[in-house]
């Protein structure tokens, strides 16, 4: 698979503070790689050194093996939300796609498909203060992807959403990155990011922590759990084999079962008279990795600077 970004050996400071030490890794072309980590982990330092906003210290960064990165072939969502208020839709549309050097033609084409596809049919007229925020985050999603770019950047674009906005997103970015665009994406929502992206970086205090294939860090982070409904002795619970520990919630218990334990042989340990209305396995979510880093940082001190 094509690499389209490589970031290398990023370094940034400001002023006695390293903010970013020594971070690499790459997007391929048709991928959704995922950016991860707690507030001030460094994030929004590296997209912004990577859209050209502010300078690295120290590293590389290239696009398709060029040092030179050309800006009309790069789609990006910043966090911080920001369109002209008293301009209409679709002239500000038509601009930004103008910025990227895009036939005026197929922009405008584009974009009445997109604001149809995004149930904005209507308000090409309409100001953008006029708009709601949901729909004013359709547009502004809209203006980074109508120039068809090889790269897209997505920095937070599910916050604020409601569910019904946040599938038609997921499905834009799905068929973005199907049909060849390469996708970095930070966000803090992992379930929508576990279920959306193929491989990760997670970051914490500036530097790399976590960086592979979704499913090879599930395999190796992620401890199996075992989810019982049913009153239970929290003693008896406590005292089976091979636990990390055990939380109760009224009538339900979830075991976290120790690294490397064979799920279904472990299931044997449970006592016969164990009340179970319903009992589930499964590994613990990117959700609960991510608190574990960003509280204590158990994995991180357990495993190390990782790639899985």
């Amino acid at each position: 698979m094509e690499t389209m970004l490589t970031v290398e050996k990023l370094n940034k400071s400001f002023k006695d503070k390293q903010v970013i030490r020594d971070i690499s890794f790459d997007v391929r072309k048709g991928e959704i790689m995922a950016v991860l980590g707690p507030n001030g982990a460094g994030k929004s330092t590296t997209i912004r050194n990577i859209m050209g906003i502010m300078y690295p210290d120290a590293g590389a960064i290239s696009f398709r093996g060029h040092a030179e990165i050309p800006r009309h072939k790069i789609g990006y969502l910043p966090e911080e939300r920001g369109l002209y208020k008293n301009v209409k839709v679709m002239d500000i549309l038509l601009y930004l796609s103008e910025l990227k050097d895009y036939p005026l033609k197929k922009a405008r084409e584009r974009a009445l498909s997109y604001l149809k596809k995004f149930g904005l049919e209507g308000q090409a007229n309409s100001s953008v203060e006029e708009l709601s925020k949901g729909m004013g985050q359709k547009v502004q999603f809209i203006s980074s992807i109508i120039h068809e770019p090889e790269l897209l950047i997505l920095d937070e674009p599910f916050s604020g959403l409601d569910p019904v906005s946040q599938e038609l997103f997921k499905h834009e970015i799905r068929h973005l990155a199907e049909n060849g665009t390469a996708i970095l994406l930070s966000s803090h929502q992992m379930n929508l990011v576990e279920e959306m992206c193929d491989r990760l970086f997670m970051m914490h205090n500036g530097e790399r922590i976590i960086y592979g294939n979704m499913d090879d860090v599930k395999e190796r982070y992620a401890n199996f759990k075992c989810t019982v409904r049913g009153k239970s002795d929290l003693d008896v619970l406590q005292g089976l084999p091979d636990l990390e520990r055990v939380e109760q919630d009224e009538d339900t218990s979830v075991l976290y079962l120790a690294k490397d334990v064979q799920a279904v042989n472990w299931l044997k340990n449970l006592p016969d008279n164990l009340s179970v209305q319903e009992l589930s396995i499964d590994r613990i979510s990117l959700h609960e990795i991510f608190i574990d880093i960003a509280t204590d940082g158990n994995i991180a001190q357990r495993e190390g600077v990782t790639h899985a």
